[in-house]
């Protein structure tokens, strides 16, 4: 892939891709690769911790109580509940944000192209939800069928990045868009599936909230002054109403502007005036004074001229990455199977269900519904992309970790049954990898 100056694109051998969406991407990529390498290790030393000698420091921690008062209203809490219903909105702000840029500025943004990767996120969703309940329908763990739906955005991103030139770019930009579909039907199970005792007052007074940002942007407010406490409020209003706090997260992305307030040839005119009157030689009275002015007045331009989604992406999205999801796999990868052997709790229709959703769910849902779609002529093949590509980006979508471990957080109330899930999300992920990645290694020729 190289960049085309004449047309400002990224070009590969028979199609041009917008620079302004491979250029976050790259970096995207890479942040997840690393990101998804730390995940892996604070999983690793959660299972490690939760079955050594100091498993019941562990368990401690994570069930540590935190108790806020303020004006005589107490909240009542845990380290594991604030990472999970607390920064997990944040992480969730984040998807919000990525399917935004997806639906403004990627491939979800023009309907034909669109097709593919929705169509295979609709086979990675349903073929799995079915081969688990195949195990556990009419039992009391059926309600975990939306477990092996998810896909891990970090570390399937994170994995064929690893894998460099080998894989064609657009095989990428395919994964990260059906990923990016995923994450718009799992926030959709979540909100409607797994949202009980609703409190309408409070939903009300959220719904009122994000009522009231939406129209902050369109009339161009651009403060964070005004929308940082907005989205504290919006977040407690939320948690109290019952559907999960992470969901307004997701709608505050959603409502996060995707468009700069000056365009190229605005800023240019507004940036150029400031330039041309600025004082080189401060020497004179108060010229000191009048550069500095003008430099505010400038740095006010640029920032008005990067688009709301970007400069708060670029702001946050490394804490999320090496800070809130390897917290999270951290308090919720700690399985204690010294009471059981993993060979029983693996064989368990709950982990059954949920491994080989992941594995042979997505593996054939994602591709038989892409199948379907290129056969229908509702979308085609990515350039340079064969077959044998989208199988290996199907066995990679199969990596469930983070939003699969959240969602067996919300399905089971027996934290034996949450635990079986876990293996399954343990086991069926790393299968799901390794496949993924003998699929997509294979010795075809790099792509320059």
């Amino acid at each position: 892939m190289v960049f085309d100056r004449r047309h400002q694109t990224w070009a590969t051998s028979d199609r041009f891709i917008p620079r302004s969406f491979v250029r976050p991407f790259v970096r995207f990529s890479q942040i997840e690769a690393s990101s998804g390498t730390l995940l892996l290790a604070a999983a690793i030393i959660a299972l490690i911790w939760a079955n050594g000698p100091w498993s019941q420091a562990y368990f401690s921690i994570v069930e540590t109580p935190i108790i806020v008062d303020i004006g005589g209203f107490t909240v009542h809490s845990s380290i594991h509940e604030v990472i999970n219903d607390g920064l997990m909105a944040i992480f969730f702000f984040v998807v919000g944000i990525e399917i935004k840029r997806e639906l403004v500025v990627g491939d979800l943004r023009d309907r034909k192209a669109a097709a593919l990767p929705v169509m295979g996120a609709l086979g990675g969703m349903a073929v799995p939800a079915l081969i688990y309940l195949a195990f556990n329908g009419g039992t009391e763990a059926a309600q975990g069928w939306g477990i092996p739906m998810a896909t891990d955005i970090a570390f399937a991103v994170g994995v064929v990045a690893l894998l460099g030139a080998r894989v064609p770019p657009a095989a990428k930009l395919f994964l990260l868009a059906l990923a990016i579909a995923d994450d718009i039907g799992a926030i959709a199970v979540i909100a409607i599936f797994y949202t009980t005792d609703l409190e309408l007052v409070f939903l009300g007074a959220a719904l009122g909230g994000l009522v009231l940002v939406w129209v902050a942007g369109r009339v161009n407010i651009r403060s964070l002054a005004f929308y940082t406490p907005m989205a504290i409020l919006i977040w407690f209003l939320t948690l109290e109403s019952g559907v999960h706090a992470t969901l307004a997260g997701v709608a505050l992305g959603f409502l996060t502007p995707a468009r700069p307030l000056y365009g190229p040839r605005e800023f240019d005119r507004r940036a150029r005036s400031i330039l041309d009157t600025y004082p080189v030689e401060t020497v004179e009275p108060y010229a000191q004074e009048h550069a500095d002015h003008e430099a505010l007045l400038l740095s006010d331009i640029a920032t008005a001229a990067v688009a709301p989604l970007s400069r708060v992406e670029f702001r946050i999205s490394n804490f999320t990455s090496f800070v809130i999801v390897p917290l999270f796999a951290l308090a919720n990868a700690g399985v204690d199977l010294r009471g059981t052997s993993f060979g029983e709790a693996l064989t368990s229709p709950v982990a059954m269900g949920v491994g080989l959703g992941l594995v042979a769910g997505k593996l054939f849902g994602i591709t038989a519904f892409s199948w379907l779609a290129v056969r229908a002529g509702l979308g085609r093949l990515p350039p340079r992309v064969t077959w044998r590509h989208m199988i290996g980006v199907a066995g990679v979508a199969g990596i469930g970790f983070t939003v699969s471990l959240f969602v067996a957080q919300l399905a089971f109330r027996d934290p034996i049954l949450t635990d079986l899930a876990r293996v399954g999300i343990f086991a069926g992920s790393l299968v799901a990898g390794v496949i993924g990645v003998l699929l997509l290694g294979g010795r075809e020729p790099p792509i320059e």
